[in-house]
């Protein structure tokens, strides 16, 4: 009962986190600020989301363990890619890297969701 109840709460953490930070933070961050501030400023918040994702990730379920180890890819390699591509301007490289994180999130949101639903 108490690792079942890890999960759930774990899993609500996971998917509530990661939907505020997409949809509410970063939205939020370009309505308030200069993109040339806003930007830099997400950027340094990103490894922070990841390790929570990490986190919170491999407290759950075999799902949750999936998403946690997709997550460090993501992490160590794509993020830092979409960095260079950003420093070096190149626009479509970074669009290109950035939808891909974009997916990879919404992935994550959505299977988080799938569990919390099936756990509740």
């Amino acid at each position: 009962m108490l690792i079942h109840s890890l999960a759930i709460l774990s899993t609500a953490l996971l998917f509530g986190g990661m939907t505020l930070y997409s949809f509410g933070f970063a939205a939020f961050l370009f309505s308030a600020m200069p993109a040339a501030s806003a930007g830099p400023l997400l950027r340094r918040a990103f490894p922070w989301f990841y390790l929570f994702v990490i986190g919170t990730s491999a407290l759950a379920a075999a799902v949750m363990a999936a998403i946690a180890l997709t997550t460090v890819p993501v992490r160590q390699v794509l993020m830092p890619a979409i960095n260079r591509a950003t420093d070096a301007g190149q626009r479509a490289r970074f669009k290109w890297l950035h939808s891909a994180s974009v997916l990879v999130t919404l992935a994550h949101i959505a299977a988080s969701g799938w569990l919390l639903a099936r756990l509740a």
